[in-house]
């Protein structure tokens, strides 16, 4: 095993030993992937203020996400279909969250079920919900989160349809999957991924088969998940989820200013300003570019929350530089949860962890609450001077 120190050590060891099909599935965006580029990009245009002289002895990441007290303020985002990434991988990657001490977000379109991931972990985690037209399944889908003890529920906002992702169609990846030969040819290639699937009883997605109107098995399920995204979702269909909720709620897919202040009137507790990780809108600004506008336009009035690009500890000291309080990482532990299952999963957490410890005392900080724009350079024009 190599020496791991950085979040690109784990993407490698990754690509080796997870299927093509799912290894795209996280490394591509949709059409160009010119959001999916510039959303790491960006992060790079933005400079540190290194401080000398500054006592910087007993330092900590600790912070608060929502009210929940956090290691470091860092979030691991709802990634669809994560128990293809690695056997039970749902549950693995919360198991190493809640350890560690940062919020697990599960996917409604995971493949271990909210109930599973309940059982097997003993961490609270985040439930995230697609809005989906089916009003019955999502009210019960709601219930059993509620069930769970899921703290949050975190509504996704900007796929009420799916954007175009070149790499998914050309492999064959739908729901379920289309077994080409190509693909599987790939998957006798990646033993140490398939012994695991082998070994697991969670290869289906466990929040719907079952549970949704129709759909008892992977055939069924392709047709309702084909017409199911909400596009009739409108802020009145938030505000009746936030009532039917009842808890603390969090608006993912914030890109810009007027939907920020949307989410305040509907009565969000945190807005997540993010583009889907470049998986929707290809050609819309990064998210750590639309962080500015946003925060100008809510201030302190609702908590933001910012995801898409973040690769490092750096990054995530950049973001909260910049006013968010809360970060997500999704393709950086899924990583090190294809990588190497669970302990993959704590290596990236401890990566980036430690990044974000050392930079901030190299910027003479020795907590989050001292982190402010006062340690960047951040380039003239750099959230735009559009027409």
């Amino acid at each position: 095993m190599p020496v791991i120190t950085t979040i690109d050590d784990l993407r490698r060891i990754y690509k080796r030993r997870v299927p093509k099909m799912f290894h795209d599935y996280v490394e591509t965006g949709s059409w160009t992937g010119q959001t999916f580029r510039e959303n790491c990009a960006d992060f790079e245009k933005i400079y540190f203020r290194q401080r000398v002289a500054v006592d910087i002895d007993g330092r900590s990441t600790a912070s608060k996400m929502i009210g929940q007290d956090v290691a470091m303020p860092v979030a691991l985002a709802p990634v669809g279909m994560t128990g293809f990434q690695c056997a039970d991988g749902e549950i693995k990657a919360a198991r190493a969250a809640g350890r560690f001490g940062v919020p697990y977000t599960l996917s409604s379109m995971s493949i271990c079920s909210i109930e599973d991931v309940a059982e097997h972990s003993p961490y609270p985690f985040w439930f995230q919900l697609y809005v989906m037209m089916d009003t019955e399944f999502v009210s019960r889908l709601l219930q059993r989160a509620k069930d769970a003890g899921c703290p949050a529920l975190v509504v996704t906002l900007d796929l009420q349809l799916m954007g175009q992702r070149h790499m998914d169609l050309k492999n064959g990846l739908s729901v379920p999957p289309k077994l080409r030969l190509p693909l599987l040819m790939d998957l006798a290639t990646r033993w140490r991924w398939g012994l695991g699937m082998l070994g697991t009883k969670r290869r289906f997605y466990g929040n719907i088969i079952g549970h949704a109107k129709g759909v008892e098995n992977l055939t069924s399920l392709y047709g309702w998940t084909s017409k199911q995204f909400d596009k009739k979702l409108d802020w009145e269909k938030v505000k009746q989820l936030r009532r039917e909720w009842g808890g603390k709620m969090i608006l993912k897919g914030i890109l810009d200013a007027a939907d920020a202040k949307m989410a305040l009137q509907v009565g969000a507790d945190a807005i997540i300003v993010s583009n889907h990780g470049g998986r929707q809108l290809d050609g819309a600004i990064s998210s750590i570019r639309a962080l500015g506008p946003i925060m100008d336009a809510v201030g302190d009035r609702i908590e933001v929350h910012l995801d898409s690009g973040i690769r490092s500890g750096q990054d995530v000291l950049k973001a909260l530089a910049m006013g968010a309080s809360g970060t997500y990482i999704g393709r950086a532990y899924t990583y090190g949860l294809g990588a190497m299952g669970e302990a993959g999963v704590t290596t990236a957490l401890e990566i980036i962890q430690k990044e974000l410890d050392l930079t901030m005392a190299l910027c003479g900080r020795k907590s989050i609450a001292d982190v402010g724009p006062d340690i960047l350079h951040i380039p003239k024009g750099f959230s735009g001077d559009w027409q």
